[in-house]
């Protein structure tokens, strides 16, 4: 079963939503990733593209980016997916 965060979010298209509006990223995750200029959920999916949907390294992408743990990247991975 999937959140009500990623229900809320996968409901409408994403345009300029914040980075913090994706499932598994929180207020502490959101501002490590926008430090490192990932400030929007559209940049986020064009890491996880570039990685061409490889939810494994997107995964570990994830880990090595913020600190997500092996939930909170389970639950951004399936949300951008």
């Amino acid at each position: 079963s999937t959140s009500q965060k990623h229900r809320d979010f996968v409901a409408e298209p994403m345009g300029e939503k914040p980075v913090g509006t994706l499932a598994g990223i929180g207020d502490v995750l959101g501002r490590k990733l926008e430090e490192k200029g990932f400030d929007k959920a559209y940049v986020v999916l064009g890491q996880f593209l570039v990685l061409r949907k490889d939810e494994e390294l997107f995964r570990e992408w994830l880990k090595e980016t913020c600190g997500a743990n092996a939930k909170q990247s389970r639950d951004c991975s399936g949300c951008l997916r």
